[in-house]
C-alpha cells in the first residue's frame, strides 16, 4: 500500500511524461488509484483531482480507464452519486472522442444481466455527448451504439399488459423513451442536410444507422408489445416516435411497405425485415399512426396484396403478440376491398394460398380463445370478399385439404349461403348452379375413409353436410331447371346416404360395446372400492387394470361415449327426413315448401 507522498511522485512523474511514452502498467494504475478512491469513500478527492488544471494533460490521456469505476459507483446509488456523476461528466468533456466511444461501448457490451436498464439510462446521455463530438467517423459511431444498445434492451422481457407497462419493472419503457431522445440531434443533422440539398456518403450512411435503428424497434419491443390507440401508453408513444422519425429522415413509408427499399446488412435475415416492416403495416393500417400522410392513391386490393406477406409473417409465429396484430391486419386490409371483388387470379399468388393455411392452424390449434374468434371472423371476412368464382375454387381447395372437420363444416355452410344466394331472383351464377354446383357437391357429399370413417371426428362436418343435403332437395324447383344435375345430385345423395348408413351402424355398434364395457368397469371399480374399504382405511386410492388406457376420466368417457350415440340419432333422423321429402317429391313434384320442421340442424339441436 502506498503513502500519500509515493503517490504524489507517480502522478508527478506521468504530468512530467510525454503521453507515447506511457506505458499500459501506468494505465493500469492510474485506474487502480481511482478505483481505491472509489472504494474508500473518496470521490470528492477524486473529483478534484480530474478537474485540477494542472492534471487535464494527464486525464485527457488516460481518463478514460476511469469510466468503468465511476459507472459502478453510479449504479449503486451511494452517498458519492452525485460527485461520480459530475466526474464521468468531465471525463467525456475532457477524452479523447474516440477513445470515450470505445470504452463506453466495451462497458455496454459487458453489462450484467440485472443493471441493463439502469446502466441504459445512465449512458446514454454521455454516449450523444461523446458522439456529437466526433469530427469523422460520426455516421458509424451512431451504428455501433445503437446497435449494442438495441442488442442489449432486447436481452429485456417486453411488457405486455397494461399492468406491466405501467409497472415497467425491467425498465424497458424508460429505455425506448431515452433511445427516442438519443436520436434527436442526428435526426436533425439529416434533415438539415437534407434540407441543403447536398449531401454526401457520410450523410447517407448515418440515415441508412437510423433507417436500421427504426426498423429493430418495430421488430424489438414494438412487434412484441401490446399497442392500443385509445390507450397512450409509454410504448404507444415511442411507436409514435418511429414513425415520426421514418419521414423525417426522407424514408417514405409507401416505399418501405410496397417496394421494399430498407438497406440491408449482410447480417440482417429476410425474417426480420419482414417482421419489421409487418409491424409498420400493423401501426399505420391498424393503429392509424401517421395515416394522414399516407398517399391515398393505392387501391384497396393493392393494399391487400401487399400486407399478405406481412400477414403470413405474423400469423406463422406462435405469439399471441404476432397473431393479435396478423390477424388485426388482415382484418383491416380486407375492410376496405369490396365485397365479391376479389378474382380467382389471386389465389394463384402464393401469399393467397399460404395466409388461409396458416389461418387455419390459427383456428384448429391456437389455445387462446379470444385469437380463434378473431380469425373466424376474419376468415368469413375473407370468404365474403372473393367473387363468385373464386369462392368456388376456395372451396374445392379447403375440401380436399383442410383435413379437419370443423372447418369443413363451416365451408359446407358458406356453400350452402352461396346456393341460396344464387337462387334469388337476379343473383344466378353458374358457379353455385349446375355443373359448377355439382363439382363442388361430390367433394361435400363424400366420406373420407369410407364406412370406416371415424364418425365422431367428422361429427361437424356430416351434420352440416346433411343439412344442406336437406336443404337441396327442399329446393328442387329452382334446382330441376337443369334434369341431369338433378338426376346426378339424386345419384351422389344415394351414394353418399347409402355408405353413411353403414358407417352409422358399425360405429353405434362400436360406441355401444364401449358404453356397456365401461359401466361395467365402473360397477366393479365401485365393488373393489367398498371391498378395500372394509378391508383397510388406510388405501386412499388404487388401479384398476382395463383394456382400453384413456386420459379421461370414467364420466368424461361416458359423456363422450353417450353422446356420440345420441349423435348417431340425430343423423338417422335426418336421413329418414331426407328420404321423406325424396318420396314426397315423387308424389307431388314442385309442391314441397320449407316448413319449421326443416330447419337445419347441428349435434347441439334438441331432439
Amino acid at each position: 500500500m502506498m503513502n500519500e507522498e509515493q503517490v504524489n511522485v507517480i502522478i508527478q512523474r506521468w504530468r512530467d511524461t510525454p503521453g507515447e511514452h506511457l506505458d499500459l502498467e501506468d494505465y493500469q494504475k492510474f485506474k487502480e488509484f481511482g478505483s481505491a478512491c472509489l472504494t474508500h469513500g473518496d470521490s470528492a478527492q477524486l473529483l478534484s483531482f480530474l478537474q485540477d488544471e494542472k492534471n487535464q494533460g494527464l486525464i485527457k490521456i488516460m481518463g478514460c480507464g476511469l469510466i468503468a469505476p465511476l459507472l459502478k459507483d453510479v449504479l449503486e446509488r451511494g452517498k458519492s452519486f452525485d460527485h461520480c456523476q459530475a466526474a464521468i461528466t468531465h471525463l467525456i468533456t475532457t477524452c479523447s472522442p474516440n477513445e470515450l466511444l470505445h470504452s463506453l461501448l466495451e462497458l455496454i457490451e459487458d453489462i450484467a444481466p440485472g443493471d441493463i436498464s439502469e446502466t441504459i439510462l445512465v449512458l446514454i446521455p454521455h454516449l450523444q455527448t461523446v458522439l456529437l463530438q466526433l469530427e469523422e467517423g460520426k455516421a458509424a459511431g451512431v451504428g455501433l451504439a445503437l446497435s449494442a444498445l438495441q442488442k442489449q434492451l432486447s436481452r429485456l422481457p417486453v411488457p405486455y399488459t397494461q399492468q406491466q407497462e405501467e409497472a415497467d419493472q425491467y425498465g424497458v419503457c424508460r429505455c425506448c423513451h431515452a433511445l427516442a431522445a438519443f436520436t434527436k440531434p442526428f435526426i436533425e443533422e439529416v434533415k438539415r442536410k437534407n434540407g441543403n440539398y447536398i449531401t454526401n456518403s457520410e450523410d447517407e450512411e448515418l440515415r441508412t444507422e437510423l433507417l436500421k435503428f427504426c426498423m429493430w424497434s418495430l421488430r424489438e419491443p414494438l412487434l412484441e408489445a401490446e399497442l392500443n390507440r385509445d390507450r397512450k401508453s409509454a410504448l404507444w408513444l415511442f411507436a409514435t416516435e418511429i414513425m415520426v422519425i421514418l419521414p423525417a429522415i426522407q424514408e417514405s413509408l409507401s416505399e418501405l411497405l410496397f417496394f421494399n427499399s430498407v438497406k440491408k446488412s449482410p447480417q440482417t435475415e429476410s425474417s426480420q425485415s419482414t417482421e419489421s416492416r409487418a409491424c409498420l403495416a400493423y401501426l399505420l393500417f391498424v393503429q392509424l399512426i401517421s395515416i394522414d400522410s399516407f398517399p391515398a392513391v393505392f387501391s384497396p386490393v393493392f393494399v391487400l396484396q401487399c400486407n399478405m406477406e406481412y400477414i403470413n409473417q405474423l400469423l406463422i409465429s406462435k405469439k399471441e403478440s404476432h397473431l393479435l396484430k396478423g390477424l388485426a391486419l388482415y382484418g383491416k386490409s380486407l375492410e376496405s376491398v369490396q365485397d365479391n371483388s376479389l378474382t380467382v387470379s389471386l389465389l394463384e399468388l402464393r401469399s393467397f394460398n399460404s395466409v388461409p393455411k396458416n389461418l387455419q392452424q390459427v383456428l384448429i390449434d391456437c389455445p387462446i380463445q379470444h385469437l380463434r374468434e378473431s380469425g373466424l371472423k376474419v376468415f368469413q371476412l375473407f370468404i365474403n370478399k372473393l367473387n363468385h368464382e373464386a369462392k368456388h375454387k376456395f372451396f374445392r381447395c379447403m375440401l380436399k385439404t383442410s383435413n379437419h372437420a370443423g372447418v369443413e363444416s363451416y365451408i359446407v355452410k358458406n356453400i350452402r349461403s352461396q346456393v341460396e344466394f344464387s337462387m334469388q331472383p337476379g343473383n344466378a351464377n353458374r358457379w353455385f348452379q349446375g355443373e359448377e354446383l355439382l363439382l363442388l357437391l361430390r367433394l361435400v357429399f363424400c366420406l373420407p375413409k369410407g364406412a370406416q370413417t371415424d364418425l365422431l371426428n367428422s361429427m361437424d362436418r356430416i351434420m352440416e353436410t346433411l343439412n344442406l343435403l336437406r336443404y337441396l332437395l327442399i329446393r328442387d324447383k329452382e334446382l330441376k331447371s337443369t334434369a341431369d344435375a338433378w338426376e346426378e345430385l339424386y345419384r351422389i345423395k344415394d351414394e353418399y346416404l347409402k355408405v353413411l348408413r353403414v358407417c352409422i351402424s358399425i360405429s353405434r355398434g362400436y360406441y355401444s360395446a364401449e358404453l356397456k364395457a365401461l359401466r361395467e368397469d365402473q360397477k366393479l371399480k365401485a365393488k373393489e372400492a367398498r371391498d378395500a374399504a372394509r378391508s383397510s382405511r388406510l388405501v386412499k386410492s388404487m388401479t384398476v387394470k382395463h383394456e382400453k388406457v384413456s386420459n379421461m376420466s370414467p364420466e368424461a368417457q361416458h359423456q363422450v361415449l353417450q353422446s356420440a350415440l345420441v349423435t348417431f340419432d340425430l343423423m338417422e333422423s335426418l336421413i329418414v327426413r331426407i328420404e321423406e321429402i325424396t318420396e314426397e317429391q315423387v308424389k307431388t313434384p314442385s309442391q314441397t315448401t320449407l316448413s319449421t320442421s326443416d330447419e337445419p340442424l347441428s349435434p347441439c339441436s334438441e331432439n
